[in-house]
């Protein structure tokens, strides 16, 4: 005789089982997921060696660990709602057309970028890079004003540049304008 299990609404349907219940319980992986990204980055945290005279009292310990326990906290939550019967709403997908094929042109450009920054931050440095990746994404994403975008584009980089470079004091390359900036 089959085995019959509970569905989403309570009713009991024929030949269901435990593949019915991990279907019915799916987002316990996402909870998973998150318990073990949080387990890994309070590990991080707490294994990093930093002094706290160098560093004041709020160390560069202190947001990994509220992130870390952040992350675990929401696991746990996540799972007792499952476990609960809670369930998340499928996605609807808004303005999208679900059964048009994806945009693999878009997709391909945007890793194209990324990869170009990642290869060019070294030499070119971040101002120079940085333009390219911004003018490259809103290329890659579909905007056309060919006069406007490289402006705007250097614009963002050296502003970021300069905010993260010089008010925040974390070290970006600044290739051959390092000498300029």
């Amino acid at each position: 005789m089959e085995k019959a299990a509970p569905s989403a609404d309570g009713s009991v349907a024929p030949g269901g089982g435990r593949g019915a219940w991990l279907r019915e319980h799916s987002e316990l992986g996402v909870s998973v997921l998150l318990f073990a990204i949080g387990v890994l980055v309070l590990t991080d945290a707490l294994t990093m060696h930093a002094e706290i005279a160098q560093r004041g009292p709020v160390g560069p310990t202190t947001v990994p660990v509220v992130v870390g326990g952040a992350l675990l906290l929401v696991a746990v939550l996540l799972a007792v709602d499952v476990l609960r019967g809670g369930r998340g709403e499928a996605e609807g997908g808004e303005d999208i057309d679900l059964s048009e094929p994806a945009d693999w042109r878009t997709v391909l450009l945007l890793a194209g970028v990324f990869l170009a920054n990642a290869v060019l931050i070294g030499p070119l440095g971040f101002p120079v890079s940085g333009a390219l990746l911004f003018w490259g994404s809103a290329y890659a994403l579909g905007s056309r004003h060919h006069h406007r975008d490289p402006l705007i584009a250097a614009g963002l980089s050296l502003f970021t540049y300069v905010v993260f470079n010089n008010l925040l004091g974390v070290p970006l390359p600044g290739g051959p304008l390092m000498g300029v900036l």
